[in-house]
């Protein structure tokens, strides 16, 4: 089975094609929402958030594209942890800037969907081990002290590499923008 098949099985309400997908991506969305959710937060927190996931993409399975699945199962697990912790009272940094932002309108919401992807690439073009750093400190919302301990590395270490890696994904969004 693939993503296509399994994605039309699931929107006529075939349960073995959701079995499917919680087999080839639950231990993915796990491993995002525990980075972000322990030990804040119980395991059971964490299980629930998971099991959202999946709910909402046997809700959502006629509106996704096969070869988004995984970025869209990302973002879900990404914005069910946020949920949990917002539950709790607890924040990432920087999420009560982003809550406050206004709605866009559809031609904004494309050009953020553009910026997004573009950002993605960029992310996703850097070399190691800064890209994991990248993504422990902007997505996952890691500490750079917790990061240096995780990495075996220096804390200015990962603060030069984390300023590179800022000034490297703006050069490459600027590149966009001319």
């Amino acid at each position: 089975m693939d993503e296509r098949t399994a994605l039309e099985a699931m929107a006529a309400g075939d349960e073995t094609a959701l079995g499917w997908f919680i087999g080839r991506y639950a231990a993915y969305a796990a491993t995002i929402i525990n980075n972000m959710l322990l030990p804040r937060l119980s395991e059971a927190d964490a299980e629930e958030a998971l099991a959202d996931v999946f709910v909402s993409l046997w809700r959502s399975a006629a509106r996704i594209r096969p070869e988004g699945v995984r970025t869209y199962i990302a973002a879900i697990a990404r914005n069910r942890a946020l949920d949990a912790l917002r539950a709790h009272r607890l924040t990432l940094p920087l999420e009560d800037d982003i809550l406050s932002l206004p709605t866009p309108g559809p031609d904004e919401a494309v050009m953020e969907r553009e910026l997004i992807e573009r950002a993605a690439a960029a992310v996703d073009a850097m070399p190691e081990p800064d890209r994991g750093i990248f993504l422990r400190r902007y997505y996952y919302g890691r500490s750079v002290a917790e990061i240096a301990a995780a990495l075996d590395m220096n804390v200015n270490t990962v603060k030069t590499r984390l300023r590179r890696g800022r000034e490297r994904l703006r050069a490459e969004l600027m590149k966009g923008d001319e």
